[in-house]
């Protein structure tokens, strides 16, 4: 079994790209905190490579910036090529099923916004939904989906 959960915070703003065949796709690092302190006393983080695909990278690279919160469940895939300089590289990505927004975008621009000590003046996400910033507005009251839609 191949999946992964992680929580974190984008390093950049998502870019959207496009495939040869048009499909979009965005690539970002994702920042997590390890659950323990180093020698220091200090939290380190590791910086993971993440790629999202169609739909959800449009999504992702619309509403998300660098700062954002996320959660994403995916799966590690590898791979390899050769460089410019003739040597042989290995990648490791997150391939991203499915990328949850934990923060709300104008509680990411605020805490970008903020210098290294005011954190604490940033105010909580809620859950209220400014229409503006809500994806699905136009959809009305109800969102049914049949569960026969993908077969």
């Amino acid at each position: 079994m191949n999946r992964v959960c992680l929580v974190g915070r984008l390093t950049a703003k998502p870019e959207l790209r496009y495939t040869g065949g048009n499909i979009p796709y965005t690539r970002f690092s994702l920042a997590v905190n390890r659950t323990f302190n180093n020698a220091q006393g200090e939290r380190e983080a590791d910086f993971i490579n993440i790629v999202v695909w169609r739909r959800q990278a449009e999504n992702v690279a619309n509403y998300l910036d660098k700062g954002s919160q996320v959660s994403i469940e995916g799966r590690i895939q590898t791979g390899s090529y050769t460089a410019q300089d003739g040597s042989k590289r290995y990648t490791t990505d997150v391939v991203a099923d499915n990328v949850q927004f934990l923060d709300t975008k104008r509680s990411s621009e605020a805490r970008n916004s903020a210098t290294p000590y005011d954190y604490q003046d940033v105010p909580a996400p809620t859950n209220d939904v400014n229409v503006e910033d809500d994806p699905f507005a136009d959809f009305g009251d109800n969102v049914s989906i049949d569960d026969n839609f993908l077969e």
